[in-house]
Parts: structure tokens; C-alpha cells; sequence
């Protein structure tokens, strides 16, 4: 997992509540047996007219205009901005495993779905929870200038706007920790428990010599 310390990038503004897993990953991608290929289906129903599906030619698809991962001036945004409970519904990963394949790397929002926000720290994805007053104003400012540019300071959780204003976020203590490292839970238990892992092979070893043959 890529570390996670500090991203400048201007916003994609997804100014919705309540944006479900379905949204962000229809379930007909689901269907998909790997962990890889799933940005370009990003949002897919809200950005296509057409609808699409795995194993299909979906290149030929009118985009929506009006949807805004298809506005130039949001091209290559690493910051999402969306309203609150965003990654509500089901609990599919897939829909985080999207986000990050498109590029995305932080979210600002009000809220977050429990278990959405879950999978994000484990996919190297940081959640923002900033207060709606906040996200309103981050909203109008996109609406009036057409793009906003921010730095995510993850070390001084911090977001910083480019006049220098910052407004402080909140975040677990082990999910900052696992992020400026760029460790899964998987990464933290080998990283954390390297000595007791490897003694408990040692062990079972001495105990069990058969586990060695073939």
C-alpha cells in the first residue's frame, strides 16, 4: 500500500447525499474476479447514458455532460468532495478499490458510512471529516471560481487551502500511523508481531518437523 503523507490536488465535486457503494461501483462489476480494472467503471451508471457491463466493448458509451468526472476542469483530481454519508449501502470494497485505480486518494465529506470508511484505510484511501459549514463552503467556492485546489496534510491533520487557512481533522491514531506507512492490517500484523511470528515458527517447527516435508 502506498504511503499516505501529504496530497496537493485540486477537488472533484460529487455534491450528493447519501452516495451509495452501488453508485460509486454498479453491481453488475461485481462480477469481476480480479482486484484490478475497476477505476474506469468509477460512478459508471452516473457517467454514462448507456449502461455497461464486464467483458463488454464500452468504449463506444455517450458520456453525461453534465456529471462531474466527465468536466474537464476536474480532470485528474486526487481529492474527492462529496456530502455526508458518503459509501453508504452495501459494504462491497470494490467501490473503495475504484476509487483509488481512478486516482482518488482523499475524501472530504461530513460523514462517511462505517464500514466504507473502514475499507478506505485499508486501501490507502484517507477519509476527511471536516464540518458540513466546511464542505458548503468548499461546494460554493467550486460553483463560483470552477475549481479549488487544497493540500491534505496528513502528519499535522490539517487541510490547507491555498490563502494558508487550515481547518484540523480528526483521525484514529492507528489508522495515521498505518497510512504515513502505507500499511494494510496485514502489513501492521507482520510489521508489529515480526519477532512472535517468527518464533512461533521456530516453535512449531521444533514441535512439528513433518510440517517441513513435502
Amino acid at each position: 500500500m502506498e504511503p499516505f503523507s501529504r496530497l496537493s490536488s485540486h477537488l472533484v465535486p460529487i455534491d450528493r447525499d447519501n452516495v451509495d457503494t452501488d453508485a460509486i461501483l454498479p453491481k453488475q462489476y461485481m462480477a469481476m474476479i480480479t482486484r484490478e480494472g475497476f477505476g474506469e467503471f468509477l460512478f459508471d451508471s452516473w457517467r454514462y447514458r448507456e449502461t455497461g457491463a464486464p467483458g463488454r466493448d464500452n468504449s463506444g458509451r455517450t458520456p453525461q455532460a453534465d456529471f462531474a468526472l466527465n468536466n474537464p476542469a476536474y480532470a485528474g483530481a486526487r481529492i474527492l468532495l462529496a456530502r455526508k454519508n458518503f459509501g453508504c449501502g452495501s459494504s462491497r470494497e470494490h467501490a473503495v478499490w475504484a476509487l483509488a485505480q481512478y486516482g482518488i486518494r482523499a475524501l472530504i465529506a461530513p460523514s462517511f458510512a462505517d464500514i466504507f470508511y473502514g475499507n478506505c484505510m485499508k486501501n490507502g484511501i484517507l477519509p476527511v471529516r471536516l464540518p458540513a459549514h466546511a464542505v458548503d463552503r468548499m461546494f460554493e467556492t467550486i460553483a463560483v471560481t470552477g475549481r479549488l485546489e487544497l493540500t491534505v496534510d496528513l502528519p499535522s491533520q490539517q487541510v490547507i487551502e491555498a490563502s494558508g487557512a487550515a481547518i484540523a481533522f480528526d483521525i484514529d491514531a492507528m489508522h495515521k500511523s498505518s497510512l504515513l506507512q502505507g500499511l494494510d492490517d496485514i502489513g501492521r500484523i507482520l510489521a508489529e508481531s515480526s519477532d512472535a511470528l517468527q518464533a512461533m515458527r521456530a516453535r512449531r517447527l521444533a514441535e512439528e518437523p513433518w510440517l517441513l516435508k513435502k
